[in-house]
């Protein structure tokens, strides 16, 4: 008896984590659009830095861009609720972000920032972040951008500095906007699934 429940405990655990890791990858997929806020973001930003204002350029992009995440997110945290998972992957974007602006902004300001070093340190810390999230998730799709992310940092160390910017603008492209978009349409897909499901059982 006590190894037959024991059985089900175990089988009614696993349910959890596997019910916790779905929630979880549903909850990144409707963070979809700041994948695309940001990329949109980063492309504002290069050009405004190369061309107008490197000092200025990416602290007040990336500020603006973290209002706007943060408004929209306040307005939305009201209309799902809040899981462990939802606070784990919020946490890993939150101290990924905070960590690559503080880091670029030293550097900025400290006239110390060059081309390669920054697609080195934004690479690396957003391919951290894609596998942490998709590790906890399994989620392949989000582990295939950490790779892109990776790659682009490690090879802005080798290549010339205008095929470096292209990989990272290539990287920003694949991993920000257009894995955002994919987040969006697999969750309209799924909301209207189960608007479709409500609406058979009503």
């Amino acid at each position: 008896m006590l190894e037959h429940t024991s059985e089900q405990d175990l089988k009614d655990r696993l349910s959890l984590i596997e019910q916790m890791i779905a929630e979880g990858r549903r909850t990144t997929e409707s963070w979809g659009w700041t994948f695309v806020l940001w990329g949109v973001a980063y492309y504002i930003a290069i050009p405004w830095a190369t061309w107008g204002n490197p000092a200025i350029a990416w602290p007040v992009t990336m500020i603006a861009a973290g209002v706007v995440t943060g408004i929209v997110a306040s307005r939305q945290a009201g209309r799902r609720p809040e899981t462990t998972v939802g606070r784990a992957m919020m946490a890993i974007w939150v101290g990924m972000g905070i960590s690559t602006f503080l880091v670029m902004a030293a550097l900025g300001s400290s006239g110390r920032l060059e081309e390669h070093i920054g697609i080195a340190i934004v690479g690396a810390m957003l391919g951290a972040a894609n596998a942490t999230s998709s590790i906890i998730l399994k989620w392949k799709v989000q582990f295939a951008c950490a790779i892109a992310w990776w790659a682009a940092a490690v090879s802005s160390c080798f290549l010339s500095e205008n095929n470096a910017g292209i990989v990272f603008l290539a990287a920003i492209f694949i991993c920000q906007i257009v894995f955002g978009i994919y987040g969006m349409i697999a969750e309209s897909r799924k909301h209207k699934a189960s608007a479709g499901r409500e609406a058979s059982h009503a």
